[in-house]
């Protein structure tokens, strides 16, 4: 089945997060191959010599307790993905985030973030590496929608396991829980 949606200037987004299942599953293993590709130019990334995209640790994202799979849907095309991970501190990992290029800087990957974000409150560590100029405009000014001000960025080793090489990354943390209740004001006499 060919899907002929097309991307109108004129639309609102229409973004919806689906937890990608067995019969998603798929859908989100061919977008990340796209992911991968994109991923090459900052990690340095190579297909395989049948012409994909090493992932070894997506399966984990579908078969491990507290990790999650989300497929972004545009109307009813796949627009990208989400890949979470709980981490060692408490926060919630966003592994990996993609919207494929017919629809960036539409609104779609600022709805999918911000409904993630909103989705589950807690804290939220959100990594990119410092050459993808275009990732750390977009986690910036997402931190700041969900959050205004309340969030800080820090730098950290990437893991020996993803790349020898490749610079730190840089992380975005943050909380979307609601605010707790503050000391009650005394009251006027």
């Amino acid at each position: 089945m060919v899907n002929t949606e097309t991307v109108s200037a004129e639309e609102p987004a229409r973004t919806a997060l689906v937890p990608a299942g067995p019969q998603l599953r798929p859908v989100v293993e061919r977008l990340a191959q796209l992911y991968r590709h994109d991923m090459s130019e900052f990690i340095g990334y190579l297909p395989s010599p049948d012409g994909t995209y090493d992932f070894g640790k997506l399966p984990l994202f579908f078969d491990e307790p507290g990790r999650s799979a989300l497929l972004i849907q545009y109307g009813s095309a796949p627009a990208g993905f989400v890949l979470t991970r709980p981490m060692s501190e408490g926060a919630t990992s966003i592994s990996a985030f993609f919207v494929v290029r017919a629809l960036r800087r539409r609104g779609v990957g600022r709805e999918a973030a911000l409904q993630l974000l909103c989705s589950r409150p807690g804290a939220w560590a959100i990594a990119f590496q410092p050459a993808n100029a275009g990732a750390a405009r977009f986690w910036r000014g997402v931190a700041t929608e969900a959050v205004g001000p309340d969030w800080c960025e820090e730098s950290r080793p990437v893991p020996a396991s993803v790349a020898g090489n490749v610079p730190d990354d840089q992380w975005i943390l943050l909380d979307t829980s609601p605010p707790r209740p503050g000391p009650a004001a005394p009251a006027a006499s």
